[in-house]
């Protein structure tokens, strides 16, 4: 017998589908893909996507923290930024980035995801600072990627070559624009999570959080710095986009590096 969730999938994985060739085949052919019909079907697949992570994630129990729903909520949480973003600056094409990132999430969340997989600790401001603390590192690896973007799109165009991607990408104007929303974005989230961990996490040596809570905050005081020497100093380009990698670099450090360390050496 077929499960709802299972129906719930494929339809969302249907609607996915649908926007990234409508957006791919209209901006190859150099049309503006109607923003009303791809809003409309990428918020489709995401009320779905949603729908399918509420039943594994959010239980009676409290919280499941499974690595593959923090993988499917975050991928989630990508694609609808992306989708914002676009919806005042002509952003169209960096969806067909976030619709397959969004994709992959969805199928492993929903094929992989473990039961049972909650926070020692139970409680709703300990889940706020941990949803929070994803959507910080959601927002700010979109800003990562798109840095990347920028620095590829940069070289090729000093090398006058012309690329279908580079051809498919806005304007760099546009792209620096973009990526200083999304750091606004991650770094008044980031901030966010920051002081609901201070109230909430009562032993950061116990706990395991030192080291993540440091990178953290060193992380937070980079994004901070190139935020305010872009609106004081007109701080741009590649000094921007090296900011924005080295900072997520710590980033990812403190906590992928962390985790990799308690579970994979320490058996933790």
């Amino acid at each position: 017998m077929i499960s709802l969730p299972l129906v719930y999938t494929i339809l969302a994985l249907i609607a996915y589908t649908t926007g990234f060739w409508y957006s791919f085949l209209h901006l190859v052919a150099k049309r503006e893909p109607n923003r009303w019909f791809m809003g409309v079907i990428l918020a489709i697949g995401l009320s779905l996507h949603s729908i399918v992570l509420k039943q594994d994630m959010l239980t009676l129990h409290g919280v499941n923290y499974d690595v593959f729903n923090l993988l499917s909520f975050t991928s989630g949480l990508m694609l609808l930024l992306s989708l914002i973003y676009s919806s005042y600056r002509p952003v169209t094409a960096l969806n067909l980035i976030g619709i397959p990132v969004a994709a992959t999430g969805l199928i492993f969340g929903f094929a992989f995801s473990q039961p049972n997989q909650y926070a020692t600790e139970h409680a709703l401001g300990l889940d706020i600072h941990i949803i929070l603390s994803l959507s910080a590192y959601a927002v700010l690896l979109m800003a990562t990627i798109h840095a990347i973007l920028m620095w590829l799109q940069d070289r090729e165009l000093k090398k006058k070559q012309k690329r279908l991607w580079v051809n498919l990408l806005p304007p760099f104007q546009v792209m620096e624009s973009l990526l200083f929303d999304m750091l606004i974005t991650g770094f008044i989230t980031l901030s966010i999570a920051l002081v609901f961990g201070f109230f909430m996490v009562d032993n950061f040596l116990t706990q395991h959080l030192a080291h993540k809570t440091v990178f953290s905050i060193i992380s937070w005081f980079i994004y901070g710095t190139l935020l305010i020497g872009h609106f004081k100093f007109g701080w741009r380009g590649q000094k921007a986009i090296r900011f924005t990698l080295f900072g997520f670099f710590l980033l990812a450090l403190g906590f992928i590096g962390s985790k990799f360390v308690l579970e994979m050496i320490l058996r933790r």
